[in-house]
């Protein structure tokens, strides 16, 4: 992928894609409202299921709370696919003249991601007042809080080139949705974003926390609730960033030759 040096344009892009998000302001209040009611709802399932001692002993009741709501706020920025503009714009046949554009698509699709997200990274604040009212979220120390910041950060570059790999997949098939369902069902599954993967015993642990999806949810979340500790951070990241490297490489040999691809037949 080739990055411009003239990042003006694409600072563009992210502001209108801000603006294109913040339209809908019903979807934003729906969003929020369906985070508290998830948070709820999470609140009362780890309760019942602690009562009967179904409780790991590394993650008291009140730290399974803190990982479900921080999990939750994590969605609202996660769960935002910035790259499904590619396989909209093979659908509709503009990708062949977007091609053409004096401009990195690759960045731009990312600058579009980034916009998205911004918004729904605003989203958060107002999600986090409303989930205090329910539950009562740990507060860690700023070097473990600036560490959750930074596994996080990657973690959304995983994702980003996780989607942009299953969208791309729409060069050859012009349809990627049923893929990413499957994808989606094992990252929410296997990523930690609904079960802290210590929960999972023995070697299914070791080959979870081996997968991909771990880089995305559960290492920033273990950061935050203490499980991960400072002397194991830099592994944590290492790991991560083995993934992100991957990722970035696969996806840009796959653009090349979905570009190629185009150019052959004529786009």
């Amino acid at each position: 992928m080739a990055w411009h040096a003239n990042v003006e344009p694409y600072l563009e892009f992210a502001k209108k894609a801000f603006a294109r998000e913040a339209t809908y302001r019903m979807e934003v209040l729906t969003e929020i409202g369906s985070l508290v009611l998830r948070v709820y709802i999470l609140r009362s399932l780890w309760t019942a299921l602690y009562a009967q001692n179904a409780a790991p002993v590394d993650l008291p009741l009140h730290g399974m709370i803190t990982y479900a709501t921080v999990a939750m706020l994590m969605s609202l920025i996660l769960e935002v696919d910035g790259t499904r503009l590619i396989r909209d714009k093979i659908r509709e046949g503009t990708i062949a003249t977007d091609l053409m554009k004096p401009i990195s698509l690759p960045l731009y699709f990312f600058s579009d991601g980034v916009g998205q997200t911004l918004l729904h990274a605003v989203l958060v604040v107002p999600s986090l007042l409303c989930a205090l009212l329910l539950v009562r979220i740990d507060v860690p120390g700023p070097a473990t809080f600036a560490a959750f910041l930074f596994a996080f950060a990657i973690g959304y570059g995983v994702n980003f080139f996780l989607n942009f790999l299953m969208n791309s997949i729409a060069f050859w098939t012009l349809e990627s949705f049923a893929v990413q369902l499957i994808v989606r069902w094992a990252s929410d599954l296997l990523s930690g974003q609904i079960i802290p993967l210590t929960f999972f015993p023995g070697i299914l642990g070791r080959i979870v926390f081996g997968l991909p999806f771990a880089a995305i949810y559960s290492t920033p979340l273990l950061i935050y609730v203490g499980i991960i500790p400072p002397s194991r951070w830099a592994a944590s990241f290492a790991i991560q960033l083995t993934w992100l490297a991957l990722f970035a490489g696969l996806s840009t040999l796959v653009w090349r030759a979905a570009a190629q691809k185009v150019v052959i037949q004529g786009g």
